[in-house]
């Protein structure tokens, strides 16, 4: 039992592929920008900046295994490969305590990390500190309170690894944030959205049960698969509009190779939204539109330079 739920469990580490992922165009954005003065990036800065960004991702996955194995919403969800929780606590109750020392600790190194560039840096302090502390409160808030109001519930996720990842790095690697920053982070910002949502479906009814309000709870399956598409949407419509604008070079249109796979999984939750076993492949396909399509901004970005 032990080898197969091991300690780090409830940290997910499958799941935080996602942070290298986004911070990857984050990273190659502020490159690029640098690039364009005659500058050129601080790697240990930049590693710094992906170390703290997936020590919060973490802490949201620790905290948020923690409450659930205590709210008992553990012991109701059907898991899949996707959602349902880990299924490591359930297993090792006694693991509870290294689960709630896990998400504090790497919360800690994130707040730790900020505060090292703040102090070297103190010029970073009025873009950085906001930033920090709004995800900060993100992390702390998500579980307890953030998955009762479903509208916040649907953007909490994206607000994480969109804008503040994507900004904050720019800040640190760059000295301040820019407009066509916030831009670009629409495209992590309604994905990462989305791989939440859609793997919501599967726990409505367990959701419910504890007094969560996620938007599948308030709209329905079938009643939240627009809301998908229109995140789809916006989230290549924002790449497109910034390429039409010049805010970045042609190479980062990349990231619309992603879109075909963004539709497909779009029609299967469409199709299949109720039929849980055939959601899957949507929720596969989900996932590989998160990984994929910042990868490939990123690499448009890093070529460009």
């Amino acid at each position: 039992m032990a080898s197969e739920h091991p300690w780090w469990g409830p940290a997910r580490v499958p799941f935080l592929l996602l942070t290298p992922a986004c911070m990857a165009l984050g990273v190659a954005w502020s490159a690029w920008q640098l690039a364009q003065q005659g500058l050129s990036l601080n790697a240990l800065d930049a590693l710094l900046c992906v170390l703290g960004a997936l020590a919060a991702h973490v802490a949201v996955n620790a905290l948020n295994e923690h409450h659930d194995f205590r709210s008992g919403l553990d012991q109701r969800t059907q898991r899949t490969p996707f959602s349902g929780g880990s299924g490591v606590l359930p297993a090792n109750p006694s693991l509870a305590p290294v689960a709630w020392a896990m998400g504090w600790g790497a919360l800690l190194f994130t707040v730790l990390t900020g505060l090292y560039f703040v102090v070297s840096r103190p010029g970073l302090l009025w873009d950085l500190a906001p930033l920090g502390l709004v995800g900060v409160a993100v992390v702390v808030s998500y579980t307890p309170w953030l998955t009762r109001p479903p509208w916040l519930c649907l953007m909490a996720p994206g607000l994480g690894f969109g804008p503040l990842m994507l900004l904050g790095t720019e800040v640190v690697l760059t000295g301040a944030m820019s407009w066509q920053g916030l831009a670009l982070s629409v495209l992590p910002f309604c994905l990462a959205n989305n791989l939440l949502l859609l793997n919501q479906f599967p726990d409505v009814e367990a959701d419910q049960s504890v007094g969560r309000r996620t938007l599948p709870v308030l709209l329905g399956r079938l009643g939240s698969v627009p809301v998908l598409g229109l995140q789809y949407g916006l989230a290549f419509g924002a790449v497109l509009l910034g390429l039409a604008l010049g805010w970045w070079p042609a190479a980062t249109g990349l990231a619309v190779l992603g879109l075909p796979l963004a539709v497909s999984a779009w029609q299967r939750a469409q199709a299949h939204a109720d039929d849980l076993p055939g959601l899957q492949p949507a929720m596969a396909l989900n996932v590989a539109v998160n990984l994929i399509t910042p990868v490939l901004a990123a690499l448009g970005l890093a070529l460009s330079i």
